[in-house]
């Protein structure tokens, strides 16, 4: 077991933060904000690699440097030892930062949230109609 946290320790780090839609490029988003995803967890990107058939750990006691409330990061390998990669379509961070996030919006979690949260927001909205200008 040594041995393979040895080895993990090698692996791409990849924080939620990189691919975070609601994150300037100074706060440590990586990639086009129209390409982002919103608000994304360690658990999705896990999901997501795990979809994408590449070995990945999820360090949920680790936090991202520039906003340490942000906690939990996931390791993901990307090229063997001997050089090959582990999925010939990823062969850079940049390609998997890309990936993931065009598959977190899928993620059947996700999907599942987002249903009740847009049912709400039309009712308050409804609500907000009816009533007109306070007087002062």
């Amino acid at each position: 077991m040594d041995a393979e946290m040895q080895n993990i320790k090698k692996w791409v780090i990849f924080y939620p933060i990189y691919i975070n839609s609601k994150k300037t490029l100074a706060e440590g988003r990586r990639i086009n904000a129209s390409k982002a995803c919103e608000n994304p967890t360690c658990a999705e990107i896990y999901d997501c690699c795990v979809h994408l058939k590449l070995p990945c750990a999820i360090e949920s006691e680790k936090a991202y440097p520039r906003d340490f409330m942000q906690r939990g990061r996931v390791r993901v390998l990307l090229k063997r030892e001997d050089g090959s990669l582990c999925n010939p379509a990823i062969s850079s961070r940049k390609q998997l930062m890309l990936n993931v996030a065009e598959l977190v919006p899928r993620h059947p979690g996700r999907t599942k949230k987002q249903e009740p949260a847009s049912s709400s927001s039309t009712a308050v909205a409804s609500k907000s109609g009816k009533g007109g200008k306070k007087k002062r």
